[in-house]
């Protein structure tokens, strides 16, 4: 919730979001991540604790003189009746409230059409006349009867509606709001999981240990390598998390997002055409002597407890850089998720549902080269073609962003994006080998 007025009670708090990475060294990085973990979650997730009583839901705008002749009533409403909560819902120049707005008003099988609305329980006023102070008063009385606060309680947002179900063969009848979240999360998640430089190391890495001709050696070092890269992926994600949330919901804090979403995707553009010169986003040509260091080393440890701090330094040192090449989904998803009003276990849950898909193909690669002991690595024009797929992406969840942020809580435009991002990035790609053959 945002932009609430100041003089209207509520007792509900302000659910906030923003961040950018910072290029500090790699430790001080982790150690800014670690802390941010501690912060407080705000607005949305302490909601779920208020006292038990009715809610009345009043969506309003900036300059809407009807919305400010309802205030002073509600102001008064609210002190005459103290179970009462009032959630506050600036529409106007907070656009990112209309689809709950649009979504509650469906419920009730009505239309919003303006502002002021008013909603309680099953009931829908909108505008504000000499009745509606009555009716809505009514209303709340109603609603605060034991029976009525049970009966006629408020769906929950994103709760399934008989309304725009899709009917599918198998499978029965599903609602597409109520997967238009994880849908989302699986689609950025599976799109960042294609890391160019997280693929090099474990490449070269796993390359190394073949001479070990050991599946137990390589099985171990890289399921360590894995788990840890997952986890420090969760503690970047949650650093955006935890930021955003504390930025609040204010559109200028999405448009920076989306600004920023469309740098790095012009940046990762322009490494598909101009690979490894000027700005780039990956692992510089300077460090990565010392991190093929680090991997010989780990091959000569003998001991157990030596060869797991190894693979665990070796992926904080690696990831450090890895964080760079796709810098850009994470921001974006933690953007998109903070403008949902979940619980804190709900924002970190879907955070490690992004975690787990990130580290699938990770995973796949040291089962494989575990099985087969053979060798392969990435090859420059794999790694701009992974490159290009993620800056178009990003592109278009810039625009997205930027333009109308509500349409990321469609499953359509999930699927759109990348269904348009694999489509053009293939006709890129094919255009750009035949120029060169």
């Amino acid at each position: 919730m945002n932009a609430a007025d100041s003089t209207l009670p509520r007792t509900v708090a302000v659910t906030p979001p923003s961040a950018e990475l910072n290029p500090l060294p790699l430790l001080a990085r982790l150690l800014a991540f670690f802390l941010l973990l501690v912060l407080p979650l705000a607005g949305g997730c302490r909601t779920a604790g208020a006292a038990a009583g009715a809610t009345l839901y009043y969506f309003w705008g900036e300059g809407c003189p009807h919305c400010a002749q309802a205030k002073p009533f509600l102001n008064e409403l609210q002190r005459k009746y103290p179970a009462l909560t009032v959630e506050s819902w600036e529409v106007l120049e907070h656009r990112e409230n209309i689809p709950r707005l649009m979504q509650m008003a469906r419920e009730r099988g009505r239309e919003a059409t303006g502002v002021p609305v008013f909603i309680i329980g099953r009931h829908m006023f909108s505008g504000f006349s000499e009745q509606t102070p009555a009716e809505l008063e009514k209303a709340v009385q109603q609603a605060l009867q034991p029976q009525a606060a049970l009966q006629q309680a408020p769906p929950k947002a994103g709760a399934p509606r008989e309304a725009q179900r899709l009917k599918l063969p198998g499978l029965g009848e599903l609602d597409p709001q109520r997967y238009s979240l994880p849908f989302f999360t699986l689609v950025i998640a599976s799109l960042d999981s294609f890391n160019p430089c997280a693929f090099f190391v474990l490449f070269f890495l796993l390359s190394l240990l073949i001479h070990a001709r050991s599946r137990r050696r390589m099985l171990l070092i890289g399921g360590v390598f894995v788990f840890v890269s997952g986890l420090l992926y969760f503690l970047f994600l949650a650093a955006w998390l935890n930021l955003f949330l504390i930025a609040g919901t204010l559109p200028a804090i999405t448009a920076v997002a989306g600004l920023l979403a469309l740098l790095v995707g012009l940046v990762n553009v322009k490494d598909f055409f101009l690979f490894q010169k000027g700005i780039t986003l990956g692992i510089p040509e300077g460090k990565k002597p010392k991190l093929f260091a680090r991997m010989r080393r780990l091959l000569k440890a003998e001991s157990l407890p030596s060869l797991l701090t190894g693979s665990s330094v070796l992926a904080v040192a690696a990831n450090g850089y890895e964080l760079l090449c796709t810098a850009g989904f994470p921001m974006v998803f933690a953007r998109a998720l903070t403008l949902h009003r979940l619980s804190a276990a709900g924002y970190y849950l879907y955070l490690a549902l992004y975690c787990m898909i990130y580290v699938v193909p990770l995973a796949a690669i040291v089962v494989i080269f575990t099985v087969t002991l053979g060798g392969r690595k990435l090859s420059e024009w794999q790694g701009r073609v992974l490159k290009l797929v993620s800056g178009l992406m990003m592109l278009g969840l810039g625009v997205v962003l930027l333009v109308k942020p509500a349409l990321l809580n469609d499953p359509a435009t999930s699927a759109l994006l990348l269904a348009v991002t694999v489509s053009l990035a293939a006709l890129v790609a094919f255009l750009a080998r035949r120029a060169q053959s």
